[in-house]
């Protein structure tokens, strides 16, 4: 039997999200490939690579049923001027509601968002380990243009990174 479907909204982040933020990439640093950060960080240190209040680069907390299960964010794929049409997206979703739809919902809507910004490629970086993460984006019609080969090291595993890539 499928899981029910939930209604899924995004808000933009705010600082006082940040501790549900960190709540859930804790999980991952702490039991998964997912991200390469081995220690939980604090919360000031998400802003490195999560922007508030940027046009261009939006981050949002992933609201089901008006209660935050994850959050997602676009962000510089480098930062030089010649890249400005390309972002970097990110999701996590807490445990208990992944295979519900909200890693599409929340892809279309970075999608979407990106569109509006102006940006003409995302690039999801994925741990190549990370089976499900890659099925989602295979789903959603990126298509992998790179593999890095064991150029992470994690939980005493090496790791390869895989790049997959849509043109909006």
């Amino acid at each position: 039997m499928e899981p029910k479907a939930m209604e899924i909204t995004f808000q933009p982040l705010k600082v006082g999200d940040l501790p549900v933020v960190k709540e859930i990439y804790d999980w991952y640093i702490l039991h998964s490939t997912a991200t390469f950060h081995t220690e939980p960080i604090l919360p000031e240190q998400l802003l490195e690579f999560i922007h508030l209040d940027h046009p261009r680069y939006g981050s949002f907390l992933i609201l089901a049923e008006d209660r935050p299960v994850g959050y997602c964010y676009l962000t510089f794929y480098k930062k030089r001027q010649a890249y400005d049409r390309t972002a970097e997206l990110t999701l996590y979703l807490k445990q208990e509601v992944q295979g519900r739809g909200i890693g599409r919902a929340t892809l279309a809507f970075l999608e979407d968002f990106g569109r509006k910004a102006g940006l003409k490629n995302l690039l999801g970086v994925i741990t190549g380990e990370n089976l499900a993460s890659i099925a989602l984006f295979e789903k959603c019609g990126y298509t992998q243009c790179a593999r890095f080969r064991n150029v992470g090291e994690k939980f005493d595993r090496i790791l390869d990174v895989v790049v997959y890539q849509k043109e909006i």
